[in-house]
């Protein structure tokens, strides 16, 4: 493929790529196949020689389509949401075009000045204390592929530094000792805390400590000291704490000022995972919810889940980078450059090496929405919320499991956990709506996010008198 045959050709992708968001609704939201459908549709060996690009793109439809989960459909109501935006795709199709691997300050200058600033655009967006700017004296930001990557890096970065100052005799950790061991190190996370936090712990080789919550699903400080307590007189050493803002199964906010306490009583690392929920914080109606993030180690949450930027963009503000000169230091001859000192190199900030252009994404949809249209975003999503969680309210058949939060509603109907499961395979059955569930303290319940920029009032009514036609049916 040529430059002028590239230009045809992509002019015929956007065009396709644009019919199928603008006629999406057309299409069945989940995908009626088996394991396995797609190796029958296409042939068992690479082709030997060039196809039209032609071909290519109508087997799209033929081989692509029928597999496909739509998230961006507006019946898409399971998970949270992956931001979509016409700014976005483009910046990503620029990021691609350039081809950079922006793993120095040298492989590709504008990929770390963009993110540095970017990263500073978008903590002062959602209101992160100054500390974590990279203006700061110690702070700064980076763009990771997802919330789970960020985990893992900074208990990796919490884990070693502690380490490495018991070996050296420096430490001020009031529980550790010079004969620490990996294995003998906690980490400490909400019970509904996400998955990824406990498998971070398995990567990390240290132990994991599911912490309860109270009748807000939030982790407090109380339950987490009772914890820490516990294995402290166990001769373990506490270290790492998780705090979730915006849990997967229900959306519940720990409470980070009590968390926050404890762990600058213990000497313990804090980092706050507000995945989903972190983008709603553009909104400052909703930074109540972040009340004490002054005493966090770390920060972040993936603008693209809610904030129109594409995946992967997940955001990770470090309040001392300092902490990460020697844990992720490898400098190899041919990595180094002459403008080192000076510059930032962010494959120190991650665990790849290589990264893309992503703060592209950031530019085009800042400048593209304003903070004011990201904002109205936000809440108009949290009021089309609002009005399904009504719906469930005003039927007598059905419950909210707990009060809507951000654009999450958890219902469910009024009955046993069985008879919920059944309500929904029955509902996803038909394949016209999808929800995903959720169980806590053995109750059953039926999650339902607003994910499309495409969702309107007439959706969910929709959605509702479905999800009541099958209840009915059982």
């Amino acid at each position: 493929m040529n430059s002028d045959e590239y230009r045809e050709w992509g002019k015929k992708v956007i065009d396709y790529s644009a019919t199928y968001l603008d006629t999406i609704r057309e299409r069945v939201v989940y995908p009626e196949i088996k394991p396995g459908y797609l190796r029958h549709l296409i042939p068992e060996h690479a082709p030997l020689e060039p196809e039209p690009f032609e071909n290519i793109l109508e087997d799209v439809e033929r081989v692509i389509m029928p597999g496909m989960t739509h998230w961006h459909h507006p019946n898409f109501f399971a998970y949270f949401p992956t931001a979509n935006s016409y700014p976005s795709i483009l910046a990503d199709i620029l990021s691609d075009t350039l081809g950079v691997v922006g793993f120095s300050w040298a492989s590709s200058p504008a990929c770390t000045e963009l993110e540095i600033v970017m990263m500073d655009w978008l903590a002062k967006a959602i209101g992160l204390p100054e500390h974590f700017l990279s203006t700061s004296e110690d702070g700064g930001g980076v763009i990771h592929t997802a919330a789970s990557e960020s985990t893992l890096f900074t208990l990796f970065v919490a884990r070693d530094n502690l380490r490495m100052k018991s070996k050296s005799g420096q430490n001020s950790h009031s529980v550790c000792s010079t004969t620490m061991n990996v294995e003998s190190m906690v980490a400490y996370g909400s019970k509904l805390a996400h998955s990824s936090v406990e498998r971070a712990c398995l990567l990390g080789a240290v132990q994991y400590r599911p912490v309860g919550y109270d009748d807000n699903y939030s982790m407090r400080g109380d339950l987490l000291e009772k914890a820490i307590e516990a294995d402290v007189q166990m001769g373990l050493t506490p270290f790492y704490v998780v705090a979730t803002l915006g849990t997967t199964s229900c959306c519940s906010f720990d409470n980070l000022k009590e968390l926050g306490e404890v762990c600058e009583r213990w000497g313990l690392w804090l980092h706050v995972d507000a995945a989903y929920a972190g983008s709603a914080f553009i909104c400052p109606e909703t930074r109540h919810l972040m009340a004490g993030i002054e005493m966090a180690q770390s920060f972040n949450f993936n603008p693209h889940k809610w904030l129109q930027v594409q995946f992967d963009c997940s955001a990770l503000w470090i309040k001392d980078r300092r902490k990460l000169a020697t844990v992720f230091h490898v400098d190899p001859l041919y990595l180094q450059h002459n403008k080192q000192e000076e510059a930032v190199d962010f494959r120190h900030w991650q665990i790849p090496l290589g990264r893309r252009f992503r703060s592209l994404k950031l530019w085009f949809v800042f400048r593209s929405f304003g903070v004011t249209g990201l904002q109205k975003w936000i809440r108009d999503t949290m009021n089309l919320a609002d009005y399904f969680a009504s719906l469930v309210v005003k039927n007598e058949h059905f419950e909210l499991f707990r009060p809507r939060s951000m654009a999450l509603i958890c219902f469910r109907a009024k009955g046993s956990n069985e008879q919920n499961r059944d309500l929904l395979k029955s509902v996803n059955d038909e394949r016209e709506i999808h929800l995903v569930p959720s169980e806590i303290d053995d109750t059953y319940f039926l999650r339902l996010a607003i994910c499309s920029t495409q969702t309107t009032q007439k959706d969910l009514d929709n959605a509702f008198d479905l999800i009541l036609r099958h209840f009915q049916k059982l």
